[in-house]
């Protein structure tokens, strides 16, 4: 098994990388900084210039981007948080890559099949993919629009230990961390689950209006989900006001089915 780094990473040495997909005037990256500082002497942001929520694992490639100094070590690129990533760690620290990236504190949380559409997500696997150890976080919210009325107090509480506990452990090159943080105040934190993916989705709300010259337009609405979690997920932690603490491998191949389809294919074609 080839590890990302070994164990205990030394954090207060380190030298730090955030992103979100939520943009670098978010306040959930500017919680995240602060936890980050009292962890590290060294820490960096590199972080889309506005809200790139579901962008995925995308890049830009039709456009330039530009990076924006904002401070020292605070830039912002107008681009996804994966162009963020090669940005930061090809160019702005080309000469000193960070050690440990975090992205988030994303402002919802990225659970099931929401990884997959998540840039939270992406930002923590192009920072895998480059052999940067990295950890994705994500607060719960009871009310998506109302921003200022979300409680941040769990992700507030609880991240700095959470990162502490990763980094002590060995864990391999194609493994990122997802952390999810219930949406409730700090005292009703029942705990921490170490969980596996959960699947929710049983279909989504598609909004047809017409603009104002008669157009007809479409709009991706709110989903919905089922609320029968099994034991051991993300969304059952959830559901249960625990802190989801889930592994999640970037290789996508199914060993089970490789072995099916060479039986398959044993005899030419």
């Amino acid at each position: 098994m080839r590890l990302m780094f070994n164990a205990p990473l030394n954090l207060k040495n380190s030298r730090i990388l955030i992103s979100n997909d939520d943009g670098i005037n978010s306040a959930g990256i500017k919680k995240l900084e602060l936890i980050a500082k009292s962890l590290a002497r060294d820490v960096w942001v590199v972080a889309p210039q506005t809200e790139q929520s579901g962008t995925s694992h995308s890049l830009t490639l039709r456009s330039p981007l530009r990076i924006n100094k904002i401070t020292k070590n605070r830039f912002s690129v107008n681009g996804t948080p994966t162009d963020c990533m090669l940005l930061a760690i090809n160019k702005i620290m080309k000469d000193s890559p960070p050690d440990l990236v975090l992205s988030g504190i994303n402002c919802g949380s990225n659970l099931g099949e929401d990884m997959t559409y998540s840039g939270t997500i992406a930002a923590a696997m192009e920072a895998t993919l480059c052999g940067i150890p990295a950890i994705a976080l994500s607060q719960g919210v009871v009310e998506r629009g109302a921003a200022n009325k979300i409680d941040w107090s769990a992700a507030e509480t609880y991240s700095a230990k959470i990162i502490k506990k990763v980094i002590s452990i060995n864990w391999p090159r194609d493994v990122l961390i997802n952390v999810n943080f219930p949406p409730v105040s700090k005292t009703n934190v029942k705990g921490i689950g170490i969980t596996r993916e959960g699947r929710r989705k049983v279909g989504d709300v598609i909004i047809e209006n017409k603009d104002p010259r008669g157009e007809p337009y479409f709009w991706i609405g709110a989903q919905k989900y089922s609320s029968n979690h099994s034991s051991g997920t993300d969304l059952a932690a959830i559901q249960n006001n625990l802190i989801s603490v889930t592994p999640l491998s970037i290789n996508l191949t199914q060993q089970a089915m490789v072995l099916k389809l060479k039986a398959a294919f044993k005899n030419k074609v």
